[in-house]
């Protein structure tokens, strides 16, 4: 062999071996807050080889290994990426759903999701729950994620709504149902198309034996359900049915829930055999809206902007030329004093809430919506940041059942972490400018 190919041999041994061993960073420095709600770790140390955690503590007493790359989190507050249980990818803050849905449908899968999903990954959010859109283009979005072919949260999709019959136009993205067989083979479709978890809406409707099928053949394939909760009944056939999580407060202009339904929700609390009864009370949006109504900078933000045409960003704009006069948010003014309220009442029986915003319905853009829901929760319902942290990373990988690799800071997860300069638990607002974006072990800001 000539001394030249030799050398060739050698040099292409050398890097192969380079490119071969794990890759090493430490994050050194900050505040943790792991997820578990118990106090802070201060000085932190966090070691990850390639995309896991594989060592947590504090300098003194974790060494960081030669050779890794030491990122400095000095001076910051780290804590497990967000989660965000009640987005909608299909949709990114347009006014008119009619139009929408009709103007768009087409671009969904290739445009409009994979934008909302790269905003939400930028916002701090590397894990995220879709309540609702076509199955094809939403399982798709999820799988190209997870291949590494475009930016986002790790996602888990419901696929289609199921209801019992579908809105005129919107039957690409909700499902009909009428008797017990037709309930057992549209979840048992979804099931075995994929999806993550099944979402019921308008129950109320449906026959006790239907929601039951659904619930029950969910369940049979290993899959959660979602149950919204815009009105006491949907609430009671959900609960008698064994939903495992309510979205939104609902119940309209009404000033707390009934009786009734609150004895119900503390039975259910009260079996611990079946584990904690979830809810996404998604406040924020209904919250909010006459102070953005009113000071509607937020809607100027170009960060909703991110890789979406310049003719839906135009449309988007013209929809929301006059936010005070949007038909979504006439009853707002009457509903908004209940919601406090309402979440008081969950939290008093029992029930274990979850950070979801709804992300995507008008005037909520994907890039600003998680942050706003954990400051409303914190500075005007007065719940303990460290309470609103946990129901945004560890309680809602408990529910989906992927504790053992999300949600929390921990040896052996995946290292999906994010650091913002400053105080978190004092100054919860920090997290709509995040610093540091990981996820997987990948720096994405």
């Amino acid at each position: 062999m000539t001394f030249h190919k030799t050398m060739f041999l050698f040099f292409v041994l050398l890097f192969s071996g380079v490119s071969g061993q794990a890759q090493v960073k430490a994050l050194v420095g900050g505040t943790l807050i792991d997820g578990y709600g118990g106090h802070p770790i201060y000085n932190s140390v966090i070691l990850i080889e390639n995309d896991r955690i594989t060592a947590v503590g504090h300098q003194g007493n974790l060494a960081v290994p030669a050779g890794a790359e030491v990122i400095s989190t000095e001076g910051m507050s780290v804590m497990p990426g967000l989660w965000d249980m009640h987005v909608h990818l299909m949709i990114n803050g347009h006014a008119d759903y009619t139009h929408w849905d009709t103007a768009y449908i087409a671009r969904f899968g290739d445009v409009i999701m994979p934008a909302s999903a790269h905003q939400l990954l930028l916002a701090g959010v590397t894990s995220a729950r879709d309540l609702g859109g076509p199955l094809e283009e939403s399982l798709n979005v999820r799988d190209r994620i997870n291949k590494g072919e475009i930016p986002g949260p790790t996602m888990y999709m419901s696929g289609p709504f199921i209801q019992h019959a579908p809105y005129p136009g919107t039957e690409a993205f909700r499902w009909g149902i009428n008797g017990v067989a037709e309930a057992k083979a549209k979840v048992r479709r979804l099931a075995e198309a994929g999806v993550d978890c099944i979402k019921l809406i308008d129950q109320d409707q449906m026959t006790p034996e239907e929601v039951k099928a659904v619930v029950q053949e969910a369940h049979a394939h290993g899959l959660t359900v979602v149950g919204h909760s815009h009105r006491p009944e949907e609430i009671r056939q959900g609960l008698a049915a064994g939903v495992d999580c309510f979205e939104h407060t609902g119940l309209s202009s009404a000033p707390e829930y009934p009786e009734d339904v609150m004895t119900l929700i503390k039975e259910r609390t009260a079996q611990m055999n079946l584990g904690p009864l979830f809810w996404t009370p998604t406040v924020e949006g209904l919250y909010n809206y006459e102070y953005k109504r009113d000071n509607p900078e937020e809607l100027d933000n170009d960060c909703w902007h991110l890789d979406l045409p310049d003719s839906i960003i135009a449309d988007i704009q013209q929809s929301l030329r006059y936010p005070g006069r949007l038909p979504y948010f006439q009853l707002t003014p009457s509903r908004r004093p209940t919601l406090e309220r309402k979440v008081k009442q969950l939290l008093d029986a029992g029930v274990v809430l979850l950070i979801g915003t709804d992300s995507g319905i008008p005037t909520k853009f994907h890039c600003q919506s998680t942050w706003h829901e954990l400051d409303v929760w914190v500075n005007d319902f007065g719940i303990d940041p460290l309470y609103a942290i946990k129901s945004a990373t560890y309680w809602p990988a408990k529910l989906m059942g992927v504790e053992d690799n999300y949600g929390t800071i921990a040896e052996g997860k995946f290292a999906d972490i994010i650091a913002v300069k400053g105080d978190v638990l004092r100054y919860i607002s920090l997290l709509q400018d995040v610093d540091l974006i990981m996820k997987h072990g990948q720096r994405v800001k």
